[in-house]
């Protein structure tokens, strides 16, 4: 019976032994009350390092489960809010897999604190209304890592090769740092000169318009931006980032960087050069980028870069190749303060250089018709392009926030930005139909220009008495007068049927000067209708100045001057666009979601002046303009947005220019003083979701447009293979694109999993040769990452993409063309003994259904080797070789509603660079 009774206690044993996962469990109550506590936070921590494990929310009845727990000892922390927070420790074993804390009984905060500073595991991505928080903590990065290098590793959002971010699929072109302007609005100097080890949180959320945020009411003036929270302990300090390097093929990189924060104080000082394209702050060119000289990609390269159909369109979802060589230095300073109690200050100031060369072959297959009605064969380009360009510029930017009254502040933004460019182009093409030779060119061409520019926005801000009734002015303001010099001097040889030549020579001084002069003033005023509802009424009125000088002289041979004016590349015009909008906005808001719908009528007037020609186009346009705005935010971390605007987009000064540009003779391009604006309609979808319980994050976007009278291209080729661009009007642009992204954290093995999913449509019109042409590209991408700071020895990333484009041509079916492209990369970090430090990074492109000769197949691998110096291992000395199997290539295809082109670019290939650094962290001083 004893033996028995042995045999039965013993059967359970192996089984339990099997058991290597386990749950927690418990209830939250009010230590008063006894009432439950829904909704508060739970987090997980190994007791042995307070690592992250997983986190969960409270129920309605207070309860909690943390399942799939691995046996370990653990800290549960429980907080809610007005509550103390309370760590119980518990160990989940073979023997008790299952532990439950009974009811956790939160006391109240009782006193009143000037600050409260409650320090907690938080979960890796949580979702607030609009906004998106990532715990920079829950996103390891190597030691010492630029900011740059944590934003690769959140859920939905991609650095590319160059440092541009995109988030959930959109652009981010603003980066803010405690909520504020970091050397102004570029992005990339807060990205590649902060260390990511002082952020505490990444939030992400379409920014509104001041004016917007100030009355509360949705204009739809949204920009996408990334707002990078700092650590509370690394908010008093200095820090900064400081080396140089040197390496084969004389290339150099050198750096440096010192900030200074005191809480609300900032100072920042930065300076860096280098020649292997790490620019460190964006090369735009400010707000009124200079538009003159000749395009460096492909033929069609004329003095003014116009924009025209759907321009170009990149694969989605995968990273822009380099397409060139740049050598760059920069100094600059942010200064940002808080001037007693009434004033806020954010100032700063950036002088730059950057000398890019960029090395061509381009293939190009143009939807040509030279013979007749009838879609004849395309017209193929074969082009070999050398540009270089320097561009100096200095940049300020201010940003003053001022409190008249305790119901009255005002926002100045004024910005002043100076750039000069100097441009040296050479290059050589020749065009062929259905095998036959058309014309050969050889082409020289060099231009300076100098772009001024200043402006900014003045914005008044006035609340009443009446909680919810507001009244603002904003005036944004644009100046600037571009002024440029070209020569032009090219040899063109066309070819008849017979195969004869004739020969073509030019020799020319081109002199533009352009003006432009931008007023923007906008009221609102906001009256509350009910505790929930308001009412918004608003007008504004746009003033837009463009003037347009542009002279060209042949050269005299009997002279020796550039004094024979050619009329017909000559032209001086004014431009005027006026608009006066009036409308309203219901808003109501509840708890949980927010209706707005709106109506404006705009009235615009287009005069175009030809000076030379004396004649005057006037225009009148009037619009009736609808929005609408629905905002949902539920329970456990869900938000949903949906937007519908209309707006009206005038055609640019160049647009509007009626003369030729021949910047390049094989490829002319003219404006047309005869444009509409366009009519855009455009829907937009945003989702949002965060299971904390899970780790799972999910977010997904959709947006969708059309454009009547969209601005496109129309082309036409004489006999010679000529090809002459102007815009026009055309129906018919629609485009849609989706994004998709699921993200989940394995918090067990420290693995951060991320899928993503694009795709887009855009069908765009155009003419080619007086027939209409309906362009229709979509693609499809597919990503997966993995990343992991598994321990403190190893952290490694992988992930992978395979992207899916076609376009189809209604007027040249035999040009329809499909192709892919597959990336991958790898990078990985792994503490050696002795301090040393290995790092390598891998990226492997292959590309199929290009033209001959532009199919690629590409590994590019990097690796390094650095020995950490000093106490707390603040500087490094580094072995880096760059591009080892020397296979570094860039092949890209670019596709419009006329052309297909296939461009492949010299860049930078293989070096080894020896470098040492040392980073500033000293902190609480």
């Amino acid at each position: 019976m004893a033996a028995t009774s042995r045999a039965q206690t013993t059967v359970p044993a192996p089984v339990r032994q099997h058991q290597d996962k386990g749950s927690i469990s418990g209830t939250l109550a009010d230590s008063a009350s006894g009432k439950p506590l829904r909704e508060a936070s739970v987090s997980l921590t190994l007791a042995r390092d307070s690592s992250y494990v997983t986190f969960g929310i409270t129920d309605s009845d207070g309860h909690f489960v943390l399942r799939e727990v691995a046996l370990g000892r653990y800290v549960v922390q429980v907080s809610a809010l007005g509550y103390r927070a309370r760590r119980v420790p518990v160990a989940v074993t073979a023997a008790a897999p299952a532990p439950t804390l009974g009811t956790l009984r939160l006391g109240g905060l009782s006193q009143k604190l000037g600050e409260v500073v409650v320090t907690q595991e938080r979960a890796p991505v949580s979702v607030s209304g609009d906004t998106i928080a990532f715990n920079a903590n829950a996103f390891k990065t190597q030691p010492n890592a630029a900011v740059e290098s944590l934003l690769k590793k959140l859920p939905g959002v991609e650095v590319d090769r160059d440092g541009s971010i995109r988030a959930q699929g959109q652009a981010v072109n603003r980066v803010l740092v405690d909520g504020k302007p970091f050397f102004g609005d570029d992005p990339k100097m807060a990205t590649k000169n902060l260390p990511a080890d002082i952020i505490d949180k990444v939030q992400l959320y379409d920014q509104q318009s001041d004016q917007s945020s100030f009355s509360g009411i949705d204009d739809g003036n949204r920009q996408r931006t990334l707002n990078l929270v700092t650590k509370r302990d690394k908010r008093k300090g200095y820090f900064g980032t400081n080396g140089a390097g040197a390496g084969t093929d004389g290339r150099y990189q050198a750096r440096l960087g010192l900030n200074r924060f005191n809480n609300g104080r900032q100072i920042s000082a930065l300076a860096q050069a280098n020649n292997i394209n790490q620019q460190g702050f964006a090369d735009e060119g400010g707000p009124a980028a200079a538009s003159f000289g000749p395009a460096s990609g492909g033929p069609s390269g004329g003095g003014a870069i116009m924009r025209m159909g759907g321009g170009r369109q990149n694969p989605l979802g995968s990273s822009p190749q380099p397409t060139s060589i740049t050598e760059s230095g920069a100094v600059g300073l942010n200064y940002r303060d808080a001037w007693g109690r009434r004033a806020e200050v954010a100032t700063s100031y950036l002088a730059s250089r950057a000398t890019t060369t960029t090395d061509q072959l381009l293939r190009r297959e143009n939807v040509a018709n030279l013979t007749g009605p009838e879609a004849g064969p395309p017209l193929f380009t074969d082009q070999s392009l050398l540009n270089r360009t320097t561009t100096t510029s200095h940049r300020f930017n201010l940003r003053l926030d001022y409190v008249l009254d305790s119901l009255t502040s005002l926002r100045l933004t004024p910005y002043a930005w100076w750039q000069a460019n100097d441009l040296a182009r050479q290059s050589s093409q020749q065009s062929s139909l259905g095998g036959r030779l058309l014309n050969q060119g050889l082409n020289g061409y060099a231009a300076t220009s100098t772009n001024p520019n200043a402006g900014g926005n003045f914005l008044l801000m006035r609340r009443f008495g009446k909680p919810g009734r507001s009244v603002s002015a904003n005036l944004n303001s644009t100046l600037s007068d571009q002024d440029a010099t070209a020569f032009n001097q090219s040899t063109n040889t066309f070819f008849d049927a017979a195969g004869r030549p004739t020969v073509q020579r030019l020799n020319q001084r081109i002199a533009q000067a352009t003006p432009t002069r931008s007023n923007v003033l906008s009221l609102s005023y906001v009256e509350p209708l009910s505790l929930r509802t308001k009412l918004e009424t608003h007008y504004a009125f746009t003033d837009s100045r463009n003037d347009g000088r542009r002279f060209t002289t042949d050269f005299n041979e009997i002279s020796q001057q550039y004094d024979l004016l050619n009329p017909g590349l000559s032209n001086e015009f004014t431009s005027r666009f006026q608009a006066s909008r009036a409308g309203f906005t219901l808003q109501k808001k509840r708890l949980r979601y927010t209706v707005g719908l709106g109506l404006d009528a705009q009235q615009a007037d287009l005069r175009v002046r030809n000076l030379s020609a004396d004649t005057t186009v006037d225009r009148r346009f009037r619009s009736l303009l609808p929005n609408a705005l629905f905002t949902y935010n539920g329970s456990r971390s869900r938000s949903l947005r949906l937007s519908y605007r209309t707006r009206l987009n005038a055609p640019t000064a160049a647009q509007l220019q009626p003369v030729r540009d021949n910047s390049n003779p094989l490829s002319i391009q003219a404006g047309n003083p005869s444009l509409r604006p366009e009519y855009v309609q455009a829907l937009s979808a945003n989702f949002s979701q965060f299971n904390a319980t899970t780790n799972r994050s999910v977010f997904a976007t959709l947006g969708a447009s059309r454009v009547d009278d969209r601005i496109v291209s129309a082309t036409s080729f004489n006999t010679r293979g000529v090809q002459t661009t102007r815009p026009v009007n055309a129906d018919g642009f629609y485009s849609v694109n989706g994004f998709f992204s699921l993200g989940q954290r394995l918090s067990n093995h420290k693995i951060n999993l991320n899928l993503t999913t694009n795709t887009g449509f855009i069908q765009s019109p155009s003419l080619v040769n007086g027939l209409p042409n309906t362009s229709r590209t979509w693609s499809l991408g597919q990503g997966a990452s993995a990343n992991s700071a598994f321990n403190e020895q190893l952290e490694f990333g992988l992930s992978a993409n395979l992207t899916y484009q076609n376009a189809r041509y209604s007027a040249l079916p035999n040009q329809d063309t499909d192709y892919l492209t597959q990336t991958l990369t790898a990078d990985i970090f792994y503490q050696l003994p002795a301090r040393f430090v290995l790092t390598s990074d891998v990226w492997a492109s292959n590309n199929t259904g290009r033209a001959a000769g532009f199919n690629q197949r590409v590994v590019l691998w990097n690796i390094g080797l650095a020995r950490q110096l000093f106490a707390n291992k603040q500087g490094e000395l580094k072995l880096q070789a760059y591009d080892l199997l020397n296979q570094n290539r860039s092949v890209l295809r670019n596709t419009t509603e006329t052309y297909v082109e296939d461009v492949r670019s010299r860049i930078l290939q293989r070096y080894f660079l020896l470098s040492f650094t040392y980073n500033l962290r000293q902190f609480g001083k």
